[in-house]
C-alpha cells in the first residue's frame, strides 16, 4: 500500500543524500522514480538535487503555481512511476501537499518528501506544517550541534557571522547562512540581545 512519508530535519542532516540514495535504489532494481524539487532553490542549479557529498540528479521543478498531481499523473500515464521523491518539501503549499495525498491515495504511488521542519525563528514552513499533519509516516533525520547534542533548530547568520532574529522566512542558503544547533544553543543565540 502506498504511503506519504515526511523525512524532516534541520540543515545538514543528509536529506538530499537520503533522497538520492532512495532514487538510486529504485533505479538499481529497474524501477522508475521521479524527483521533484523547488524552483526557488537555486544554490547549485535549478532543477537539480545536489547533496553536500557531491551526489546530484536532475529533477522536475515545482513553484507556487505547479499542480503536482496533474504533472505526476501525466508522467505516470506515459511510464508507470514506482516512487515519487520530493526535495525541499518545506516550500510546498497546503494545496500541493493535498495533491501529494491524492498521488498516494488515487495513483497509489509511494511518495517520500524531504524538508526542513522549521525556519530560523522556530516557525513551521507551510509545506512542513501540512506534511506533519497528513503524512502517513514521519521520520526525523538527525544531525548534531557543535556541543554534541541533537540539532533540532537552525539559526541564520549574516556575512559577518552575526545571528539574525528577523527577516523573510525564505532566504536560500547553505552553510554560509545557516547553522544547525540544539534548542539550548538556539535559545542562547536568539534571546541573548
Amino acid at each position: 500500500m502506498a504511503q506519504l512519508y515526511f523525512y524532516y530535519s534541520t540543515m545538514n542532516a543528509g536529506k538530499s543524500t537520503s533522497l538520492l540514495q532512495s532514487a538510486y535504489n529504485y533505479y538499481e532494481r529497474g524501477l522508475n522514480s521521479q524527483i521533484f524539487t523547488a524552483a526557488i532553490d537555486d544554490r547549485n542549479q535549478v532543477g537539480k538535487v545536489s547533496s553536500r557529498i557531491g551526489l546530484s540528479q536532475t529533477a522536475h521543478i515545482f513553484d507556487d503555481a505547479t499542480d503536482i498531481f496533474q504533472q505526476v499523473s501525466a508522467l505516470h500515464q506515459s511510464r508507470k512511476i514506482d516512487c515519487l521523491l520530493v526535495d525541499e518539501s518545506q516550500f510546498l503549499s497546503k494545496a500541493q501537499v493535498q495533491q501529494l495525498t491524492k498521488v498516494v491515495d488515487d495513483l497509489k504511488i509511494p511518495t517520500l518528501c524531504y524538508g526542513l521542519r522549521t525556519d530560523f525563528v522556530g516557525e513551521l514552513f507551510a509545506g512542513s506544517h501540512y506534511l506533519l499533519a497528513w503524512a502517513d509516516k514521519l521520520i526525523e533525520l538527525k544531525t548534531i550541534c557543535h556541543c554534541g547534542r541533537k540539532a533540532n533548530m537552525v539559526i541564520r547568520v549574516n556575512d559577518e557571522g552575526e545571528v539574525l532574529t528577523q527577516g523573510e522566512q525564505i532566504q536560500i542558503g547553505g552553510n554560509d547562512k545557516y547553522i544547525s544547533v540544539c534548542r539550548k544553543h538556539y535559545n542562547q543565540q536568539q534571546y541573548q540581545k
